[in-house]
C-alpha cells in the first residue's frame, strides 16, 4: 500500500535528542530507585551498574546501525520489519505498557518528592497535580515539548555534576562537614560486597529499570533533523553518562553516609545532603529531584503516544491512534495515556505507601524482553541492508548474541527469584495475554501502511 498517512512534525532539533535521550535515563530509577540497589547490594550495586552500562551501549549502538540503515524508522517500525505483524504486536504493547507504568512511577515520585514540603497533603493528589501539568506541556508542539524537555533535563544534569563536585569535595575534605571518616563506609558495615555476588545480581532488575529510557531515541529519530548525523554521537556518549550519572553519585552517597542507612522515605541525594548540615542544600536537591522525575514523566507521555502512532502506522493498533492534531502531535495517544495515568494515581490513592516499588519492579522485567527484541531485530536486519551504514556494531555477531544470552539470563533469574513474585506474576501475565491476542487479532482489523 501507499503511504498516505499523515507524518509526524520533525520539530526536534540535535540538542532536543540528546537531552531526550539523557532525560528517559535520568530519573526514579537512580533518584529515588538508588536506596532500592544500596539495600539489596550495597556498594557493590556500582558492579550491576557498570555491567548494565555495557549491555546498554550494545544495545543502543544495535538501535543506532538500523536507524541509519533504514532511515524513518522507529523501534516499533523496525520490529515490524523483522519479524511481522505478531510480534510487533507484542513487542509494541509491551512498550506502551512499560512506558506507561514508567511514566505512572515517575509522576508518583514527583508527589513523593513534592510531600517533603507538604507531608499532610496525599500522595494521590499531589501526583495527579503533576500529571495535569504534564500532558499540558506534550498537548504543545514537539518542538516546544523539546524546547521544555531540553531545559528540564538540562536542569537535572547540573544539578548531578554540582552534586559530583560537591560530594568529592565532601569525601576529600575539601569542604567541612559533621562525617567523620567518609572514605571507610566502604568498607564497613559488612564490606563491599554485604550480600554477596548475589545481592549484586539481584540488584539488576532496578538497574535495568534505571537504563530503561536510554532506547527513547529509536522512538524520537522519526521527528529529528539531521538525525543521521545526530545519532552516533549521542550513542557514543551512552557509556559516559553511565559512568558520570550514575557510577560516580553512587560512590558518593556509600562515601558520605553508611549503605545500610539509607532509608526509602527519602531520596539518598536528599539524604546525604541532610546528614552533612548544609544549609538548604537538602530543599534544593529535593527541587532538583522534582525536576527530573517530571522530565522522565513528561518523555514517558512522548513515548508512549509516540509508540501508540507507529504500531497505528504498522497496522498493530487501531488506526484512530494514527490521528494527528493540527499542531501534529498524536492527541488520540496522549487521551488514552492520560486516562492510564489516572489509574496510576488512583492505585497511590488505594497504597501510598507501597505503590512506587511495586511499580518499579515492572518496567525491568519489559525493558528487558523490548532489549532482547532489539538485538534479535538486528541480527535479521542485518543481511537486509542496502548498504552498510558508517555507524555499526562492532565484533558482530557476537556481541550482539552476547546481550541477548546476557539478558535473557538477568531475565530468566528474577523469574525465578521468589521476591520478585509480583512484579513476576504481572510481567508474565501480561506477556501471556499479548501473545494470545496476537493471534486472536488480525492485520486487517486495523489500518496497515508500508513499513521499507
Amino acid at each position: 500500500m501507499k503511504n498516505n498517512q499523515q507524518n509526524l512534525q520533525k520539530g526536534l532539533l540535535p540538542r532536543h535528542v540528546q537531552f531526550i535521550a539523557l532525560a528517559g535515563m535520568i530519573g526514579t530509577g537512580i533518584f529515588k530507585g538508588s536506596s532500592d540497589t544500596l539495600s539489596i547490594a550495597g556498594p557493590s550495586v556500582v558492579v550491576a551498574y557498570l555491567i548494565g552500562g555495557l549491555l546498554l551501549f550494545i544495545i543502543m549502538t544495535a538501535l543506532g546501525e538500523m536507524a541509519l540503515a533504514f532511515p524513518n524508522l522507529n523501534v516499533q517500525h523496525l520490529v515490524y520489519k523483522a519479524f511481522g505483524f505478531q510480534v510487533s504486536y507484542i513487542v509494541g504493547w509491551l512498550y506502551w505498557i512499560n512506558w506507561i507504568i514508567v511514566t505512572v512511577v515517575e509522576l508518583l515520585a514527583a508527589g513523593s518528592f513534592l510531600q517533603f514540603w507538604f507531608p499532610t497533603i496525599p500522595l494521590w493528589l499531589l501526583s495527579f497535580l503533576c500529571a495535569v501539568v504534564i500532558v499540558g506541556i506534550n498537548l504543545t508542539q514537539v518542538k516546544y515539548y523539546g524546547e521544555l524537555e531540553f531545559w528540564f533535563a538540562g536542569v537535572k544534569i547540573i544539578a548531578l555534576v554540582a552534586f559530583i563536585i560537591l560530594g568529592f569535595s565532601l569525601l576529600f575534605g575539601l569542604i567541612p562537614s559533621s562525617i567523620q571518616d567518609p572514605l571507610a563506609n566502604y568498607t564497613e558495615h559488612g564490606g563491599f560486597f554485604p550480600h554477596g555476588l548475589g545481592g549484586t545480581f539481584s540488584a539488576f532488575l532496578v538497574v535495568m529499570f534505571s537504563y530503561g529510557g536510554s532506547e527513547l531515541i529509536g522512538i524520537a529519530i522519526t521527528e529529528t533533523k539531521d538525525a543521521e548525523r545526530v545519532l552516533p554521537k549521542i550513542i557514543k556518549g551512552a557509556i559516559w553518562r553511565v559512568i558520570i550519572f550514575y557510577i560516580l553519585p553512587i560512590l558518593i552517597i556509600c562515601g558520605l553516609m553508611p549503605w545500610d542507612k539509607v532509608t526509602g522515605a527519602d531520596s539518598p541525594f536528599v539524604q546525604v545532603f541532610s546528614a552533612t548540615g548544609l544549609p538548604g542544600a537538602a530543599h534544593i536537591m529535593n527541587f532538583v529531584l522534582l525536576t527530573a522525575v517530571l522530565s522522565a514523566a513528561n518523555s514517558g507521555i512522548y513515548a508512549t503516544s509516540r509508540t501508540l502512532f507507529s504500531m497505528a502506522q504498522s497496522g498493530v493498533a487501531p488506526k484512530v491512534l494514527a490521528k494527528l492534531s493540527t499542531k501534529g502531535i498524536p492527541l488520540t495517544g496522549i487521551i488514552l495515556t492520560s486516562v492510564c495515568i489516572l489509574v496510576g494515581v488512583y492505585l497511590a490513592y488505594l497504597t501510598p505507601s507501597q505503590v512506587i516499588g511495586y511499580l518499579m519492579t515492572i518496567p525491568g522485567f519489559t525493558v528487558m524482553l523490548i532489549w532482547i527484541s532489539i538485538c534479535a531485530a538486528q541480527l535479521k536486519l542485518r543481511p537486509l541492508y542496502k548498504s552498510q551504514p558508517a555507524f555499526q556494531v562492532k565484533w558482530y555477531p557476537f556481541t550482539t548474541i552476547f546481550a541477548i544470552v546476557s539478558i535473557s539470563v538477568i531475565f530468566i533469574g528474577f523469574v525465578f527469584n521468589p521476591n520478585n513474585l509480583i512484579g513476576t506474576s504481572v510481567s508474565l501475565a501480561t506477556f501471556g495475554m499479548l501473545i494470545i491476542l496476537s493471534f486472536v487479532v488480525k492485520k486487517n482489523d486495523f489500518k496497515e501502511i508500508t513499513v521499507s
